[in-house]
């Protein structure tokens, strides 16, 4: 579906359009530009707005079946951007992603939304209510956007980190020393920061060219994008660098943690075996001793003596005492 389409010169909103199919004219006609927005949209929707902006099909394909990777993509008469916003919910730990598809032209912006991801909605009237920003054209509202989306990020990334240090609180816990499911947990949490590295991570090349510091952005100009905008991309860029050094950082740190909590495991197990050995020796002693005294042959030692029956039984506890003392001594017990 359209959520909102608007017509934006020298940095204030006109009036209308009633239908989107003229707006791109009267933008151009007024040396503005158009803002259209559609969150998930249908094939014969899109048809219309991909004929009337022009898009290239490659692209049109992307944005209808979404699932694609963060990417910068160049063709004749647009550029295509694809950002993966992130949502956290801290109570299951679960990190899910939407998309958002960003085509840039000389006089228009089209935005595509999937998922349940925050809406433009805010951003969109953020940027009314700043004509100073909104005068430097499409290359603004796609800085915005980008800027939010890898803000957001950062929000994200501060909430893991928290609840990883509850995590880590539970598992070298000397009262609990982690519970029975969290292998569990830790595991889930790193599928949640997999994930989020997931929309992190392939970012960086585009913001990289964008902001004019990857290995061809200066042999190579972005089309459509004003140079003075460089240093507002490099921002973006900065942050998504910070974001995902924290990935980085979490990832590691969750790895350390599982192997420590393994281990921590293992240790105990073998403490346990220790102990489950030292009891099994201590009662091998006297099970020993009364399947001798029950074999029932004629000539054994003792056997009519009338002390023998407590004699033995004083033997037994006697070697079990000491035996005890010794396990103990050893940190067996």
């Amino acid at each position: 579906m359209i959520v909102d389409c608007g017509i934006y010169r020298d940095g204030r909103r006109e009036p209308g359009p009633e239908d989107f199919s003229d707006a791109l004219a009267k933008a151009r006609a007024s040396q503005g530009f158009v803002w259209l927005g559609m969150h998930e949209p249908s094939e014969k929707e899109f048809d219309r707005v991909s004929e009337e902006f022009a898009l290239h099909p490659l692209a049109v394909e992307d944005a209808l079946k979404a699932h694609q990777r963060p990417k910068l993509e160049v063709y004749d008469d647009s550029l295509f951007l694809v950002l993966k916003p992130v949502m956290y919910e801290p109570r299951s730990d679960a990190v899910s992603t939407g998309e958002l598809m960003i085509f840039l032209g000389d006089s228009f912006v089209v935005t595509v939304r999937h998922g349940e991801g925050d809406a433009l909605t805010d951003l969109r009237h953020r940027l009314e209510q700043d004509p100073e920003t909104l005068r430097k054209g499409p290359t603004a509202v796609m800085y915005a956007i980008a800027d939010m989306v890898v803000d957001h990020y950062l929000d994200v990334a501060v909430e893991l980190q928290t609840d990883l240090e509850e995590l880590e609180g539970e598992v070298f816990s000397p009262e609990r020393g982690g519970s029975r499911h969290t292998a569990s947990r830790i595991y889930n949490f790193k599928r949640q920061i997999t994930e989020f590295r997931r929309a992190t991570g392939p970012l960086a090349p585009p913001m990289s060219r964008l902001s004019g510091t990857g290995q061809s952005a200066f042999a190579t100009a972005v089309p459509f994008v004003d140079d003075a905008a460089r240093p507002f991309f490099r921002d973006v860029s900065d942050h998504l660098t910070r974001v995902n050094e924290s990935v980085e950082s979490l990832d590691r740190l969750v790895s350390d943690i599982l192997s420590a909590h393994l281990a921590q495991t293992s240790v105990q197990q073998n403490d346990d075996m220790r102990k489950i050995s030292a009891w099994a020796a201590m009662a091998a002693i006297p099970t020993m001793i009364a399947g001798i005294y029950g074999m029932n042959f004629q000539h054994m030692p003792e056997l009519h003596w009338v002390w023998s029956y407590p004699t033995v039984i004083a033997v037994m506890a006697v070697l079990e005492v000491l035996l005890y003392r010794l396990f103990k001594r050893r940190g067996w017990l």
